[in-house]
């Protein structure tokens, strides 16, 4: 929904097009920019991880090694599901709704995972109501979500995207993420940044263009996947 007089100035084609270049210079130096903050992020030091996390999945009891399926580099995210909670954080839903084929990360020597604290059993039960297919695993019991600090404490978490790399039988940490960090993760806010209502969220700017829809991460009117349907 949009705002009566908030939309964009209608223009010529040649107006348009000197205001698209306007922007694409702009566009390109954050290209640059993300370029070079991407190396920086690549250049972090590791951490060698020596304690023995377990893990519960579909074939049983399995450690941290075993997630990376055999690849180099794996990619995790902190899915905020509590021991005790009916069903999945709505936030990290969203985002997890958004996981498609993971072959392009796959042929790129890449796994991605899911972990929670929930147990297995009732992982594989929401997984299954929502239809998912990315490989989720419990860390019930386990130190693993307050060591990289997915859970403060037994009724806080935290989402969060981790990287680890696989060298021989040797695991390390290279990454984690936090908060605004995993952005790019919800609600295919990077298709809607392209377009003239955006995210329509009542922080962005221009002001009063759309009308706030409450969806953003902790907003009123934010549902797990399923709900919205009904």
């Amino acid at each position: 929904m949009t705002a009566r007089g908030e939309l964009p100035q209608v223009v010529s084609r040649e107006e348009w097009l000197a205001a698209r270049n306007e922007l694409l210079a702009k566009e390109k130096e954050l290209t640059r920019a993300r370029d070079r903050l991407n190396a920086d992020r690549r250049r972090l030091p590791m951490v060698r991880i020596d304690k023995p996390y377990t893990f519960e999945g579909p074939n049983g009891t399995v450690g941290l090694l075993e997630l990376f399926e055999g690849r180099p580099q794996l990619v995790m995210h902190h899915f905020m599901f509590g021991p005790d909670w009916d069903q999945g954080c709505s936030s990290c839903s969203s985002a997890a709704d958004g996981i498609g084929r993971l072959r392009q990360l796959h042929v790129r020597n890449t796994t991605l995972v899911a972990v929670s604290r929930a147990p297995y059993e009732t992982l594989a039960a929401y997984r299954e109501r929502m239809g998912w297919s990315f490989p989720w695993f419990s860390s019930y019991g386990s130190d693993f979500n307050y060591d990289f600090h997915a859970t403060l404490d037994d009724q806080d978490e935290i989402p969060g995207v981790s990287a680890f790399l696989r060298v021989g039988e040797e695991v390390f940490h290279t990454y984690s993420t936090f908060g605004r960090g995993i952005d790019l993760f919800h609600n295919g806010y990077h298709y809607l940044d392209l377009t003239a209502l955006g995210r329509q969220e009542a922080w962005e700017e221009p002001q009063g263009r759309a009308v706030p829809l409450g969806l953003q991460v902790g907003g009123p009117n934010m549902r797990v996947p399923d709900e919205y349907d009904t």
